[in-house]
């Protein structure tokens, strides 16, 4: 982000006549610059100039000393006199650093300052103190507190002074400031000469660069000796190819820097600092150039541009001692004649402590260059020293710059702070050439699908400052060189579309295709969803990041297929504490419910449909190269090393499912519910599977069931989770959950026809049958013997009570089934049930040992 005082915008450019801030953030807008903020002085008046008249030093029993003061605050504010005491209003103050006849700044009651900070008149130290003193840090204007402002030490005269003045105006308090958020591709709209261009850009209003109003001389021989030796440049690009030194002899480094400098400064969100640190930051806020200043004193030519030695250190001027990587691209000089032994900045990035411009500095070296963008941002992220240089540099700066910024910097540093300027300028330079683009005129119509004629094209391009030969087959375009981000006809089509204006493009609906729309799958993803949702589960998404530990928690060995052996481990994790990808949606989801039932919610059914990720069929990919679109080959070998990442649908509920009310007690979520989810997803894909009694982790082994297709694949499980995972993941007694395979179920549905039967209007017979059987005998499977057996009479079948007691037996148990049965062309007889009866009977019997309960 950048911002920019509108006027100081309004000295590049001129706002358009009656122009409100929010005005240009919305013409920024239009050419790609999004607005942040828009900020101004949250200072509301009465805020005047006023005079002291009177002052007393008064000390008070608390040790304190203050100031009692009248003051004239101008006569439309004044109290009027009263005998010996003069026409103005009594303020109490507790700074010392002003005395009578002093020129300062009165907040009168009913000011709101920064903070907010309501003034009134109130009762302290035994007077009426009937308003406030200011300072600098009170409004604003900087961080000194020690004092308040006196104004004819702030550039100001008695004679451009009135008692009752509006200070807001007076101060620049009023300015407003603009806040742009700047794309990594636009590096030089983080300045004032930058936004400038592209508000000319989208408005029309002329453009004046301020790089241009200063003429550096040429470089000479006898400047201060510089060398550039990088001998590891990065990605063949050279570390620094261009260094401009210049040498300001008796500059007065105590110099105060006048307020319109600090004033913008604060307003470019920039801290004021000392005369030759503001006066290099303010050029590289206009111009986009950072640049850097050395105690000439403190220096042993000649300077040296190197990458890091191994074991080398530095001390920079934030005082913190780095250790220096062999990529880091240095600033040295050479003391005790070693060239380049001692290091005096990381390039780019931040100076070094020992060379910093301090109090009794005499002789200033200012320092402008140009450094590789990726040398620079590698630098500062590997230190973590992000800087406001280091933004700039790396996001690319105009190679052109360095001469005229410091020329820019020194006729500043001169006129503030005295000091005369050595005639020899040493500007070393290599840069490389910037090599032209070719671009069709009708290929930004192609690509936009607007009619951009050859004419626009070219004064667009003209416009951002390229130069534009050649004809219309093939424009010959050479970008400017504070565009590095131009480097292919793509690039030049956006340029092309955003000055002709975003909004100015129709909104165009394409037209769907006939026979398409949205795949099996995907139709019956959202059939589950709906299905579930209906049921009264509601739907999650969480992050599929998990700890090892937390696989270990649902019971699922390493060598598992849920297991941490099998899982995807990530290269670079979002957080070393969850560095798997899951392998199961339930390992994940749990925590939605941990959470929800952390915030109190007691009662809840969740669910999510989403992917695990098991590391089998993983293996190495290929990589295929980039100038081409990858082979069919190619592209089937790196399908085939991802691992295997089916997608699951998975719920969980906990707590009761029906709450208590007055018809009754609550109903608890069991174990049965959890089956019935699981069953409702599969019916829904169209599957057919059954269920059958299963032991998997984490399920609790009695009651936990398993759905399986009729070729045997098990699809999934459901029931109540083991106590011991409900212990581990401190979740309520008899929480139950169900997960299942949904791309299994969907492949299993997929093709199966849906015959719609005609409502018989036939009776319906009914038949209640119970079997004592085997504990271990599943009801499911009676039930689906019993379907099997009936025939073409059977409309349901379905169990209505499960009995155990002495009356069956140990290890026995009482399975109740309902059988219906209708015809649709008649009414069934006594014997057509009979021999359905005992079909059921006989087929029960014959596979589970079942005999009817008396």
């Amino acid at each position: 982000m950048v911002r920019v005082p509108l006027t100081w915008l309004a000295e590049s450019v001129d706002l358009v006549p009656g122009s409100s801030a929010e005005d240009v953030a919305a013409a920024l807008v239009r050419v790609g610059l999004e607005e942040e903020g828009i900020h101004g002085s949250q200072i509301t008046g009465p805020l005047v100039v006023g005079r002291v008249l009177t002052l007393a030093k008064e000390e008070h029993k608390n040790g304190k000393t203050i100031s009692w003061c009248r003051v004239d605050v101008g006569p439309e504010h004044n109290e009027p006199a009263d005998g010996d005491v003069p026409a103005g209003r009594g303020i109490v103050c507790g700074a010392h650093n002003f005395e009578a006849g002093d020129w300062v700044v009165v907040a009168l009651p009913g000011a709101v300052l920064p903070g907010p900070f309501p003034i009134t008149a109130r009762k302290t130290y035994g007077h009426v103190s009937d308003g406030m003193i200011c300072s600098a840090r009170e409004l604003d204007l900087g961080d000194d507190h020690s004092g308040i402002i006196v104004l004819t030490r702030y550039e100001l005269t008695a004679d451009e002074l009135t008692p009752g003045q509006d200070a807001i105006e007076l101060l620049g308090l009023g300015e407003r400031t603009l806040e742009v958020n700047v794309t990594p591709d636009r590096g030089y709209c983080f300045s004032v000469r930058g936004v400038a261009r592209e508000y000319a850009h989208a408005t029309g209003q002329p453009f004046r660069d301020p790089a241009l109003a200063v003429s550096p001389p040429a470089a000479t021989d006898g400047g201060f000796a510089v060398e550039v030796a990088d001998d590891a440049p990065i990605r063949g690009a050279v570390g620094c190819d261009r260094f401009v030194a210049r040498i300001v002899r008796g500059v007065d480094a105590t110099a105060e820097s006048p307020a319109w400098l600090k004033r913008r400064l604060t307003q470019a969100g920039m801290r004021p600092i000392s005369l030759a640190v503001d006066v290099t930051n303010y050029v590289m806020l206009e111009l986009g150039q950072p640049l850097h200043a050395y105690d000439l004193a403190t220096l042993a030519g000649p300077i040296v541009v190197r990458r890091a030695r191994p074991g080398e250190r530095l001390v920079t001027l934030d005082d913190a001692d780095r250790a220096l990587d062999p990529e880091d691209l240095l600033i040295t000089d050479s003391p005790d004649g070693v060239r380049g032994g001692r290091v005096i900045g990381l390039a780019g990035v931040m100076g070094g402590a020992s060379t910093e411009v301090s109090a009794t500095t005499v002789d200033v070296l200012l320092e402008g260059a140009h450094f590789d963008p990726i040398s620079i941002a590698r630098t500062a992220r590997r230190h973590k020293l992000g800087s406001e240089a280091s933004r700039r540099f790396e996001r690319g700066v105009d190679p052109q710059l360095p001469p005229r910024a410091v020329q820019r910097a020194i006729d500043l540093l001169v006129q503030l702070g005295g000091g005369t300027v050595d005639r020899e300028a040493t500007d070393v330079v290599a840069l490389p050439v910037v090599e032209p683009i070719r671009m069709a005129a009708s290929f930004p119509a192609r690509i936009v699908g607007m009619a951009f004629g050859a004419a626009e094209v070219r004064g667009a391009l003209t416009t951002i400052g390229c130069a534009v030969a050649g004809d219309d087959d093939e424009l010959v375009v050479t970008p400017p060189t504070w565009r590095p981000d131009l480097r292919s006809p793509i690039d030049l089509v956006e340029e092309v579309a955003r000055l002709h204006g975003y909004a100015q493009m129709p909104s165009v609906l394409p037209t769907a295709g006939s026979g398409r729309g949205l795949t099996h799958a995907q139709r019956t993803r959202r059939s589950v969803a709906r299905a579930l949702a209906e049921r009264g589960f509601t739907e999650v998404l969480t992050y599929p990041f998990v700890a090892p530990e937390r696989l270990g928690t649902l019971g699922a060995a390493d060598d598992e297929p849920l297991g941490a052996g099998n899982a995807v481990r990530l290269a670079n994790p979002l957080s070393d504490a969850h560095p798997l990808l899951r392998t199961s949606v339930l390992a994940s989801l749990v925590d939605a419910a941990r959470t929800n039932l952390g915030r109190g919610l007691a009662d809840l059914a969740i669910f999510e449909v989403g992917r695990a990720y098991r590391a089998d069929g993983s293996g190495a990919a290929p990589r295929p190269g980039v100038t081409a679109r990858p082979s069919d080959v190619e592209l089937k070998e790196l399908d085939a090393a991802l691992p295997s990442q089916p997608r699951h649908v998975a719920g969980l509920c906990a707590g009761a499912r029906v709450p208590a009310s007055w018809q009754g007690p609550a109903q608890p979520f069991t174990w049965s519910d959890a089956v019935a989810a699981a069953l409702l997803v599969a019916r829904t894909a169209g599957a057919d599977v059954q269920v059958r009694a299963a032991d998997a982790a984490p399920w609790h082994p009695g009651r936990c069931a398993a759905l399986v297709l009729p070729d045997g694949v098990v699809v999934g499980h459901a029931g109540e989770l083991h106590p011991r995972v409900l212990g581990a993941l401190e979740l309520p007694a008899r929480t139950c959950a169900f997960e299942v395979d949904l791309d299994a179920l969907v492949a299993a549905g997929e093709g199966r026809l849906v015959e719609a039967a005609p409502v018989s209007g036939q009776p319906l017979a009914k038949e209640d049958l119970a079997f004592v059987v085997a504990e271990d005998v599943a009801a499911g499977a009676i039930v689906a013997t019993a379907r099997s057996a009936a025939g073409e009479l059977l409309e349901d079948v379905h169990v209505f009570d499960v009995y155990r007691g002495e009356q069956v037996g140990q290890g026995r148990k009482s399975v109740a089934i309902t059988v219906r049965l209708r015809a649709t062309d008649r009414t069934l007889t006594a014997e057509d049930i009979a021999g359905v009866r005992a079909a059921v009977v006989a087929a029960v019997g014959a596979e589970h040992g079942g005999t009817l309960r008396a």
